[in-house]
């Protein structure tokens, strides 16, 4: 049997009888193009609204900086232009390195379960967590509502603290969680220890 679950969400799962094996999308998300873009184009006005103000002159002709002065406008659009790139810099790097990319991945041919996700450049790129299938006790879901909110999908393992295996960002509805977490605990013969509302 195999199995593509809600391949619309970014979530790529591929299941037979004796492997089960996730995707995870990590920062390639399309939210984060957007929100690199938008960020890099409006600092971008920002930056060249503030040295047009300096140099009295109008550097990009839709964007009209006649009636601005300098000191103390002109060097704080400057500033928060300044920071804006920066910023969109620092998204559009996190994108090209796939920080947080990687897959989840169950295989009971090797007895295994090995969690893989790419980090930041340097000695600790790579994130490579092996175990053994046998020391899977169960399969944990957190929901945490408020302002904050998180749904979680956890592997509880012998010894070792919850691993986390849902990918960081928007939360999945609740039904989706649910269909994951409960389609995971069939492949490995687990219990689900349950929604636990924070």
């Amino acid at each position: 049997m195999i199995n593509f679950l809600n391949p619309s969400q970014g979530d790529n799962i591929f299941r037979d009888e004796n492997r089960f094996r996730e995707k995870i999308v990590g920062s390639r998300r399309v939210s984060n193009y957007f929100w690199a873009s938008v960020i890099l184009l409006g600092a971008a006005g920002f930056f060249i609204v503030g040295l047009s103000s300096y140099f009295q002159f109008n550097l990009v002709f839709f964007l009209d900086a006649k009636e601005i002065v300098f000191f103390p406008q002109g060097i704080v659009m400057c500033f928060y232009g300044t920071a804006g790139i920066l910023l969109s810099i620092y998204q559009w790097l996190v994108i090209f390195w796939k920080v947080g990319e990687g897959f989840n991945e169950f295989d009971k041919n090797k007895g295994i379960m090995r969690i893989f996700r790419w980090g930041f450049p340097g000695k600790n790129r790579e994130i490579d967590l092996v175990y053994s299938i046998e020391d899977i006790e169960a399969v944990r879901v957190e929901i945490k509502e408020g302002i904050n909110p998180s749904r979680t999908i956890f592997i509880r393992i012998k010894g070792k603290p919850n691993i986390p295996l849902t990918q960081v960002g928007a939360p999945l509805p609740l039904s989706e969680i649910e269909k994951k977490a409960a389609e995971l605990a069939s492949f490995l013969q687990v219990s689900i220890e349950g929604l636990i509302d924070k």
